[in-house]
């Protein structure tokens, strides 16, 4: 199977694997989706992850995060630049998502970052994802 938006996808794995409670996810390996993972666990989305070499392209497997009540760490996330309409941010327009009760991932020309780093960083970027 040929998947054409990595990260769409690793964003739509993890909210069905958690719908369903499951312990871990599988989601195919990148160099953009490890710094998306990093991201994600130094910001207690998801507990770990780790790369199964299966001889092709490689894996990650995803452990997730739970709350006490039962209910997934992520309550929603959103792919917001996509392959055909790529979205920009300035390093001066950038704001706190949802007041900081979640995350948007930026891909800036010094890496992968939130919006927090991007901010400190003083650098704009094109915007990934956003994660609550």
């Amino acid at each position: 199977m040929s998947v054409n938006d990595l990260v769409s996808d690793l964003l739509v794995r993890v909210l069905n694997a958690e719908k369903i409670k499951a312990e871990s996810v599988d989601v195919l390996a990148s160099k953009l989706i490890k710094a998306i993972l990093e991201i994600l666990m130094k910001e207690s989305y998801i507990s770990n992850f780790k790369f199964i070499d299966d001889k092709k392209q490689g894996l990650f497997r995803v452990y997730l995060k739970y709350k006490e009540n039962g209910k997934g760490a992520i309550k929603g996330a959103k792919r917001v630049s996509k392959l055909g309409l790529r979205k920009y941010i300035k390093r001066d327009a950038i704001r706190r998502f949802l007041h900081g009760y979640g995350i948007c991932i930026l891909s800036t020309s010094k890496g992968v970052m939130t919006e927090d780093q991007a901010r400190e960083s003083n650098v704009g970027g094109e915007i990934i994802c956003q994660v609550w």
